[in-house]
């Protein structure tokens, strides 16, 4: 099966363009299959910038969730198909949550595929 994903990422300062990776999108159309997943590791966003408010991100990330589901509370682009809801998180945008470019790749099990993306782009473990 061919898949797209993107890197949710955490932007705390856009004017300098530095992000933290937190997350992650996949959808792949032929399944009708569209997953986002983020953690927020306070510790180190903190490290990096002890100013942040990341209440601000915890208010806006369940959008991402909400959205991929097509849950009726994600209003008119909820309602999308499942390709365009994909494409409207995945769009260029200057806010302080962005999506990384659109990478493909193929599998014959989209969970695992999924969890093998996380763990290298987010959690860092490449084990």
């Amino acid at each position: 099966m061919v898949y797209e994903y993107a890197v949710l990422r955490l932007v705390p300062r856009i004017e300098r363009e530095e992000f933290i990776n937190i997350g992650l999108l996949m959808m792949c159309k032929s399944q009708r299959f569209i997953k986002v997943a983020y953690e927020l590791d306070a510790s180190r966003i903190k490290a990096l910038y002890p100013f942040f408010d990341i209440a601000v991100a915890e208010l806006h990330l369940p959008a991402f969730l909400s959205i991929a589901r097509g849950e009726q509370q994600a209003g008119l682009i909820g309602s999308l198909p499942l390709h365009e809801r994909f494409r409207w998180l995945t769009a260029k945008r200057s806010t302080i949550l962005q999506a990384s470019a659109v990478h493909g790749g193929i599998t014959s099990d989209l969970e695992s595929a999924f969890d093998k993306l996380y763990r290298e782009n987010v959690t860092f473990d490449i084990s």
